[in-house]
């Protein structure tokens, strides 16, 4: 079905309250300095209630109010990024746009494409020059609404743009006990000189197809238990084994995407010189000693790189070990080292150098399972559904809950011919499910 997204009005939203002048400086840390600049986005649908009465007007009058209200604690968002060194905290605002869109809700999301779901951003994801925070708010016919939130990832992780949204949705019901978020990740990771360094590399403009596949809770299952059977661990001397810890849900599914990725696309790997990695993206907080409170804003997290052995990966037996140990590694020397930048940034501009000339060939995985996706209530209810968008990077997975939180969506960006013969693989498809969304949109 074809989706017409209309912008309507535009608009700066600036903080309610100036900010401080001693806060005017906000210095990047070394995580944030090499961040790509893109906007990770995030779409929350919500239908219309039927105990609602607002008017369109009145729900974008009232998003618009809590945001400049948050933005006086989010204060750098509302500035503008210099240099790839700091923000500068001018208050000078969000981007916030209106549109509407002639189809109904439940049309839109209850077969979701995720290509379309780039309509209801106000700008190309890949198009942040010194932006921080983006905004559009759609309006169905039939009443019901998108709030899409784009945050720069020079700024943000994951978890960074969670706490943003949360506390923008308290503010809207009225709580005024919000925890306040901070600023002081520079003072974990310095900012170092990056010349040299270009954090655009990966980006890609064009040839990328995304899919949106559902693995329901059953299938879920099956996988971990197939992959516990293979995970074995020594015992000790001779030939006595016994079963390592159950896969969780994102380790047996990463694993089980990976190995099928392969088997559908490498079909000369045995043969080929090239380095086949696999990144997960790893939240540092509690990985810091003493760890640190979940409220630290920023680039908090790193890749942890797995290169399993591609012998015998069409089972995906080894894999889940593989990247446990790479994780586990992700450890207080691990973080001293990465403060201390230079010797990552090196390790970085190599990597870069493999992966654009095609020596390394790099599958990332990012996980926004137990996040609070289903809990942003502005006021007229919790969304019916969320999504993500087509993403400007290849070989690139994300995790996201279902609605019912039992079963995950995985969002797979691949180039368009590799998508042509992964989403062909019959032991891939056979743990696919058909997607939920559509039982969902009966609803409404």
């Amino acid at each position: 079905m074809k989706i017409d997204v209309e912008v309507t009005n535009q608009f700066t939203i600036k903080p309610s309250s100036p900010t401080p002048p001693h806060l005017r400086h906000y210095q990047l840390s070394f995580l944030d300095q090499i961040a790509p600049p893109v906007f990770m986005p995030l779409v929350l649908f919500y239908p219309k209630d039927i105990n609602d009465n607002l008017t369109n007007l009145e729900k974008s009058n009232h998003l618009k109010k809590s945001l400049s209200d948050s933005l006086t604690r989010f204060y750098p968002l509302a500035g503008r990024i210099v240099d790839n060194l700091y923000v500068d905290c001018n208050d000078e605002g969000v981007y916030y746009v209106e549109a509407e869109a002639e189809s109904r809700l439940s049309k839109v999301i209850s077969e979701p494409i995720p290509g379309d779901m780039n309509k209801f951003l106000p700008c190309e994801l890949d198009d942040v020059r010194d932006l921080l925070l983006v905004i559009q708010v759609t309006f169905f016919a039939c009443g019901g609404m998108a709030v899409a939130v784009g945050i720069s990832h020079k700024i943000a992780d994951a978890l960074s743009l969670f706490m943003f949204i949360t506390s923008w949705a308290a503010t809207a019901h009225g709580d005024t006990n919000i925890p306040l978020p901070q600023f002081e990740s520079a003072t974990l990771f310095p900012p170092v000189d990056t010349t040299g360094f270009k954090p655009s590399t990966g980006i890609v403009k064009s040839d990328i197809v995304t899919k949106r596949f559902v693995f329901t809770a059953s299938k879920i299952s099956t996988l971990r238990d197939k992959f516990s059977d293979k995970n074995t661990t020594k015992a000790g001397e001779g030939d006595y084994y016994v079963p390592s810890r159950r896969p969780t849900r994102v380790e047996a599914l990463s694993a089980f995407i990976w190995t099928r990725f392969m088997v559908a696309t490498q079909a000369d790997k045995t043969k080929s010189d090239k380095i086949y990695t696999l990144l997960h993206a790893v939240n540092l907080r509690p990985r810091v000693d003493p760890p640190l409170p979940e409220s630290y804003f920023g680039n908090i997290s790193r890749l942890a790189i797995a290169v399993p052995s591609l012998k015998g990966e069409g089972d995906g037996y080894g894999i889940v070990n593989q990247v446990r140990d790479t994780i586990r590694k992700i450890n207080g020397d691990y973080i001293a080292q990465l403060k201390e930048g230079n010797k990552h940034l090196s390790l970085m501009k190599e990597r870069a150098k493999q992966t654009t000339t095609g020596e390394v060939v790099s599958f990332s995985f990012t996980s926004l399972c137990r996040f609070p996706l289903y809990e942003a209530d502005f006021g007229w209810g919790k969304p019916v559904w969320v999504g993500s968008a087509s993403l400007t990077f290849k070989n690139l997975v994300v995790f996201m809950d279902t609605r019912t939180g039992d079963g995950i969506e995985a969002w797979v960006n691949l180039k368009r011919e590799d998508m042509a013969k992964f989403e062909m693989d019959e032991e891939f498809l056979e743990s696919v499910s058909p997607s939920p969304n559509a039982k969902i949109s009966s609803w409404f």
